[in-house]
């Protein structure tokens, strides 16, 4: 059941389209329906963020939702870590990893470095950054040992063809 007495006027404005949520108070803690993980989880900043990015994927970018999934476990050199958002190519390979911090997170080197180890397992070809209100995408060429940053998040359709042309 949606909860009625909520106003997201406590959350900053981001750099996203508003999106309409579906919140709950479970026990005292509000909760938000999360439609990747079909369950209500923890209704944090970085929760927020998560939620508008991941509708803006979807709903501008062409993401197909049967192709991605948020809090992803990977073992890091015998370290459970989790990727916020993987978003996977039809094969079922990882195509792209994202990594969400809350608004008044600045966006560092060290989430950069985060999220590379994320993909020494994954081996991703986009990596993606945002605090909602920055967004950062890099590509990575594994044939040359490098990445390149790029000055928008690609559409889906554009990705998969840039895949194809490699």
């Amino acid at each position: 059941m949606a909860t009625t007495d909520f106003s997201f006027e406590s959350f900053p404005k981001l750099n996203l389209p508003p999106v309409e949520l579906r919140v709950n108070r479970e026990g005292g803690i509000l909760k938000v329906y999360d439609s990747l993980r079909k369950k209500f989880v923890a209704l944090t900043p970085e929760e927020f963020v998560r939620q508008h990015f991941v509708s803006w994927l979807i709903s501008s970018l062409h993401y197909p939702p049967s192709l991605m999934a948020n809090e992803i476990g990977i073992d890091l050199n015998g370290t459970k870590k989790r990727c916020d958002s993987v978003v996977f190519n039809p094969d079922g390979t990882p195509l792209t990893i994202v990594e969400y911090k809350a608004p008044d997170v600045k966006i560092t080197q060290q989430v950069f470095e985060q999220i590379a180890r994320y993909n020494i397992v994954l081996k991703a070809r986009y990596l993606v950054v945002s605090n909602g209100l920055n967004h950062y995408c890099c590509v990575m060429d594994y044939k040359n040992d490098s990445y390149q940053f790029i000055p928008a998040i690609p559409d889906y359709r554009e990705m998969k063809y840039n895949l194809n042309q490699n």
